[in-house]
């Protein structure tokens, strides 16, 4: 009815057990970097999502823009030099 038989339940359990099996692997794995580099006083080893974060927080910081009354183009609010018009208000 469901379309449910012994053989994919028996994949489906494989699968989830592979899944479960896998992340505790990786979970045992940074326990011993962390517990190795704890024993030779290096610093803590970064997590790849502890890097993901500290590169996104590190970005450069936004600034504001301005619309050129003459050209009509955005540029930086502070730091903007001439474009090289005459009527260039910057």
């Amino acid at each position: 009815m469901f379309g449910f038989s012994l053989q994919k339940l028996l994949v489906l359990a494989a699968i989830i057990g592979a899944v479960w099996y896998g992340f505790k692997l990786v979970s045992r794995m940074q326990e011993a970097r962390e517990l190795d580099a704890k024993k030779s006083g290096a610093p803590k080893p970064d997590s790849i999502w502890r890097r993901a974060t500290r590169a996104k927080s590190s970005a450069q910081a936004t600034e504001d823009m301005v619309q050129c009354p003459t050209c009509k183009t955005y540029v930086t609010a502070q730091g903007t030099g001439s474009c090289g018009r005459p009527d260039c208000p910057y």
